[in-house]
């Protein structure tokens, strides 16, 4: 086996991986090196070779100028500016010093005088002048005149997009880290454009330098060639004047394409891709444009003594440009009309019988997997998973008592491979990753034997799993675990998703419908209720409310007859949604009351539940805890430590609470237990057994102050 190749590639890593440690310290001496070299004498190969450094560094810049799609993407570029242009102002000095000291500057600047110039002193300075004043008078001054108006636009602009920040995830359209996120690169977005304001004052400097260094070198070089090099006034002006010029071009080219690449950069805030496929995009995309331009062009060429055949190519040029827009924009229009009528087959549905979504602007619940799950879907190659959404629709529909919007599956090619998010109104609240061809075994007990496999998070319920082969899958069931298979573990993530954000997925037109389904049996009672006592927004809002600690609202007409009841007295949201509550306590206590009739809960401490009780305020329109942060923080944890307690003996944690600080209590949990189920005392009906197993109380440190 021939190892030289595996050891040259090794040592090669080596080194790449030395430079990338030392980067940082190459720079710093870089830029140390630049200031001194104005005052160390350099011989001729060296500047050669800075000045293509030079020139190979104007053009990067340049050019990842054009490729950026944002300007925050070359961040560094202000202070980058800073030290190109001392750089090369190091080098014009350096440069003059040879020239007027020997007469000479290496062989790239003799190069550029000799071929600008031509033999003609005079057409030299004029083409190095044009160069100097189209760099000064049009690129650095726009340049700088765009970073100064964007720079007072972006620092005006900072509030508004702080608020609209704050806005999203107040809204819950974006998440915190999201939001922090957003808020560093507002920030740095002004820091950037405020650098680039006074960074364009470098360029329009460097420019300025570049003429009083050309005037000094040729007066001074043509009075040292005539005193100290015994030339004569033809000789010494010939040979410092295309010194330097040729001295000016190097210098001035350069400069000529960081002005080129500052001016693109400040003005392509609002671009989305780089320069050269927003032109393509922006300039070709027209076809109409192309061929007019096409006409007009060919129009030109039959006008007398102008060059027809020159006229008639451009015209050639742009009209087969504008036929090919035409063409490809065709193909287009087909594509998407045939995209368009094969949507049922391209977007998955779970369910094509329920027509909620056309009541909604958005999809209401989606599923987008990427391409490695797509066999899940796909039924010609065994999957199940639709029939699986259909039964989870028909399950929850039973339970929650309304009809869960159908699921759009897309497959999604932005994410892994075995990744899926799940979104509501396109909002994502939920993900997972899982393994192709494997098993997820989950230890029910926590007391098993462990066994081989890729250790993971079961996504429903967060807890530890393992991903195991099918070689596995017997082995790991004799041992006691409780072993699913893909699908499955997709559908109880989806449904945990859906009963948790039930809330969500119940719009107002839903509630419409459920009205108008019972209303012809039960026509007394909607007429009574709506909208005489109570609008439909309010029987919305109390169902919502219902629906977000999971309480079935498929009983509506009894529903209906509490809120008919209450709402004479009291429309508060909160009082009219406790009184619906206690009207269905045998319903509440039917769904977590154990075999033998009981319920295991969590109390409160009856000093502690006096406290909190003593701390309830009225504060607009509704009863709230009036508790400090420390206080409130305190509760906190102490119910999620006795939560803790009660899910290792292996119960559901449920806490009865008395009537008047059942919701403030679960409003208080949720954030940090919302998987406890808050009970009060009025919603335990005859017939069941409370069982203490555990007790929330403070530590005397931590007790309430009143």
């Amino acid at each position: 086996m021939n190892l030289s190749g595996f050891g040259s590639s090794l040592q090669s890593n080596k080194v790449v991986t030395g430079f990338a440690k030392q980067r940082e310290f190459i720079i710093i001496a870089a830029i140390v090196f630049v200031i001194v070299l104005m005052v160390i004498p350099l011989p001729t190969f060296l500047i050669d070779f800075f000045l293509a450094i030079n020139f190979a560094l104007a053009l990067m810049i340049l050019l990842i100028s054009m490729y950026n799609r944002r300007p925050l993407d070359f961040s560094v570029f202000p202070a980058l500016l800073l030290a190109v242009t001392m750089f090369r102002l190091s080098l014009n000095v350096a440069t003059t010093r040879l020239i007027l000291a020997k007469g000479d500057a290496g062989r790239i600047i003799d190069t550029f005088g000799d071929f600008v110039t031509g033999g003609n002193l005079v057409v030299g300075v004029i083409i190095f002048l044009i160069i100097v004043l189209v760099n000064f008078l049009v690129i650095t001054k726009g340049a700088g005149r765009i970073a100064e108006v964007a720079a007072r636009f972006t620092l005006d602009a900072m509030p508004g997009k702080q608020m609209a920040i704050d806005a999203d995830l107040n809204a819950g359209i974006i998440t915190e880290d999201e939001a922090k996120q957003r808020r560093v690169d507002v920030s740095r977005e002004s820091d950037f454009y405020g650098a680039m304001d006074g960074a364009s004052k470098f360029v329009k400097g460097d420019a300025v330098a570049g003429i009083l260094i050309m005037v000094i070198t040729i007066i001074g070089g043509f009075i040292i060639g005539m005193t100290m090099m015994g030339l004569s006034f033809q000789e010494s002006l010939q040979k410092f004047t295309i010194l330097t010029i040729g001295d000016g071009l190097v210098s001035q080219m350069p400069a000529l394409m960081i002005s080129v690449g500052t001016g693109i950069l400040v003005s392509r805030a609002g671009s989305k891709d780089s320069l050269g496929a927003d032109i393509s995009a922006q300039l070709f995309s027209n076809y109409n444009a192309l061929f007019v331009a096409a006409g007009t062009m060919f129009f030109f060429g039959f006008i007398p003594g102008l060059p027809t055949h020159l006229f008639g190519a451009i015209a050639l040029f742009l009209g087969g440009i504008g036929y090919m827009v035409w063409h490809s924009n065709k193909i287009k229009e087909q594509e998407a009309e045939a995209a368009t009528k094969g949507t049922a087959k391209s977007n998955l549905t779970a369910d094509a019988e329920e027509k909620v979504e056309d009541y909604l602007i958005v999809d209401p619940l989606e599923l987008e997997i990427g391409y490695a799950l797509i066999p899940l879907v796909d039924t010609t190659q065994g999957g199940d998973l639709l029939d699986r959404i259909k039964q989870i629709r028909n399950q929850l529909a039973s339970q929650l008592g309304f009809i869960i919007p159908p699921v759009r599956i897309r497959d999604n090619m932005q994410l892994e491979p075995n990744q899926y998010t799940i979104k509501i109104r396109t909002v994502k609240v939920a993900s997972g990753e899982l393994m192709s061809g494997s098993y997820l075994a989950m230890n029910p007990t926590g007391n098993l034997e462990a066994i081989r496999g890729i250790q993971t998070v079961e996504p429903a319920f967060g807890l530890p799993a393992v991903w195991i082969t099918e070689s596995q899958k017997d082995y790991a069931e004799m041992s006691g675990y409780t072993v699913v298979e893909l699908p499955a573990v997709l559908a109880t993530h989806l449904t945990e998703v859906i009963k948790n954000n039930a809330d969500s997925l119940l719009t107002r037109q839903d509630t419409q419908e459920l009205i108008n389904n019972i209303k012809e049996s039960n026509k007394a009672v909607v007429d009574e209720v709506i909208p005489g006592i109570l609008s439909l927004g309010e029987i919305h809002k109390v169902l919502q409310n219902l629906a977000h600690e999971q309480v079935s609202i498929r009983d509506l007409p009894r529903i209906l007859e509490i809120l008919g009841e209450v709402g004479r007295q009291n429309k508060n949201i909160d009082v009219l949604t406790e009184y619906t509550r206690n009207g269905l306590s045998a319903q509440i206590c039917e769904r977590i009351k154990n075999s033998d009739n009981t319920i295991r809960v969590m109390t409160l401490d009856p000093n502690l539940e006096a406290k909190l009780e003593g701390s309830l305020t009225e504060y607009d329109g509704s009863v709230k805890l009036n508790l400090s942060s420390t206080d409130a923080g305190a509760i906190i944890d102490a119910v999620k430590k006795t939560a803790n307690e009660v899910k290792q003996m292996g119960e559901m944690p449920i806490m009865v609470a008395s009537p008047v600080i059942r919701l403030q209590m679960k409003r208080l949990t949720e954030n940090d237990i919302p998987s406890m189920i808050v009970l009060s005392y009025n919603e335990i009906v005859s017939g069941i057994e409370l069982q203490t197993i555990g007790m929330v109380s403070l530590d005397k440190d931590d007790e309430i102050n009143e």
